[in-house]
C-alpha cells in the first residue's frame, strides 16, 4: 500500500535538497552563493619539448570543467574567482627497462603552476600551486600517434584536482 506520510517526507526531503544546491553539489564542492562567475587567463608556456598550443588547449580544458561541473558562469570583466598560471612542463621519460636494456614503458608528465584568485576572500586563494599528472605507454607506441590521447588524459586529471582544491573542502 501506499504510505502518505512517507510520501511527503520524500517530497520535503527532495524540496530541501535543491534548496541547498546553490551552495553544494553531490560531488561535494563547496561555493559560496555569492561567487556567480570565473574566468581562466591565457596560460604561459614555459615547457620547453610541449606542443605549440598546449597552453591554449589546458586553459580551454579548465573552462570547460568549470563550466560543466559546477554553476558558475564564464565572465571576462570583473568575475568573482579567476585561475591563470603557465604549462610548467612536459617530459617524457624511460620508465621500465626490461632484459637487454630496453624499455618496455615511456612516460609523459605534464606539470601546471596555478594561481587561483577568490576577488572577495583572499584566503580563499593561492598563488603558484604545482600540479603534476602522468601516463605511461608502451614503448613500442608512436609517441605522435599516442600524444593526443595522453594529453586528453592527463588534462582531464589536472583539471579534476585542480577543481577540486579550489572548490572542495577536504
Amino acid at each position: 500500500m501506499f504510505d502518505k506520510s512517507f510520501a511527503l517526507k520524500l517530497v520535503t526531503f527532495f524540496i530541501m535538497l535543491l534548496g541547498f544546491s546553490g551552495c553544494y553539489s553531490f560531488k561535494g564542492i563547496s561555493i559560496p552563493p555569492e561567487v556567480n562567475t570565473f574566468f581562466v587567463e591565457d596560460f604561459q608556456l614555459t615547457a620547453a619539448q610541449a606542443p605549440g598550443d598546449l597552453n591554449q588547449r589546458f586553459g580551454e580544458a579548465l573552462r570547460n570543467k568549470i563550466r560543466n561541473e559546477s554553476r558558475l558562469k564564464l565572465n571576462e570583466t570583473n568575475p568573482d574567482i579567476i585561475f591563470g598560471g603557465r604549462v610548467s612542463g612536459f617530459y617524457v621519460t624511460s620508465e621500465a627497462i626490461r632484459e637487454g636494456n630496453t624499455v618496455a614503458l615511456n612516460k609523459l608528465e605534464i606539470a601546471v603552476d596555478i594561481e587561483y584568485t577568490h576577488r572577495d576572500n583572499e584566503k580563499a586563494g593561492w598563488k603558484n600551486r604545482s600540479f603534476r599528472f602522468f601516463k605511461t605507454f608502451d614503448s613500442s607506441l608512436d609517441f605522435q600517434s599516442a600524444q593526443e590521447s595522453l594529453i586528453r588524459d592527463i588534462f582531464e586529471q589536472l583539471t579534476e584536482d585542480i577543481f577540486n582544491a579550489a572548490f572542495s573542502q577536504w
